[in-house]
């Protein structure tokens, strides 16, 4: 089950959802649109270690857009900070994004109860295409969780991604121990 969009809206009034900067425009019938932040991101090296801190740099979108371009992988970030602390968020692109050829994550559509911050987008293109920050790039759904939550995640110790704000962070694979 998903929530509504009263339902989120009640939600946000209670305080167990957060969205900042909100704006009611972005609202769905079911979902938040959230929107592309100006910091993007690409690993240094081309070849990449799993079991190795593989280093990023950033940089800004600026006024007139940059062109993303396949066969490369950029770490982007929301706008919005979000936090959500009874449910489960997803975040998906929007089908908008997805006619321009723009994925916005690999694998981590899904937060976890507790999740507080800015969502990093792992963010590769079918052909060249030209973004800019500030545009709609995904929207959030929530769903009710089942059953108490013994730790939520922004009260673990292991949590390897809490509290990111405003950049892209990149792995923390190597943080497993395998």
């Amino acid at each position: 089950m998903i929530l509504s969009d009263t339902r989120i809206l009640e939600e946000i009034g209670k305080g167990t959802i957060k969205i900042e900067p909100y704006n009611r425009e972005c609202l769905g019938s079911n979902s938040y649109d959230v929107h592309l932040g100006k910091h993007l991101a690409r690993y240094v090296n081309k070849e990449l270690d799993a079991k190795a801190h593989n280093t990023i740099e950033h940089f800004d979108i600026p006024e007139e857009g940059i062109v993303l371009y396949p066969h490369e992988f950029y770490l982007g970030v929301t706008q919005e900070y979000t936090e959500t602390h009874v449910h489960v968020p997803f975040l998906e692109g929007k089908s908008s994004t997805g006619r321009l050829g723009i994925d916005i994550h690999a694998t981590a559509g899904k937060g976890d109860v507790g999740f507080c911050g800015n969502w990093t987008l792992e963010i590769s293109v079918k052909q060249p295409v030209r973004v800019y920050a500030g545009m709609p790039i995904g929207q959030l759904i929530y769903f009710p969780v089942d059953g108490e939550i013994a730790v939520k995640y922004n009260e673990k110790k292991n949590a390897k991604y809490s509290g990111q704000i405003s950049k892209p962070v990149e792995s923390m694979m190597w943080k497993n121990k395998f």
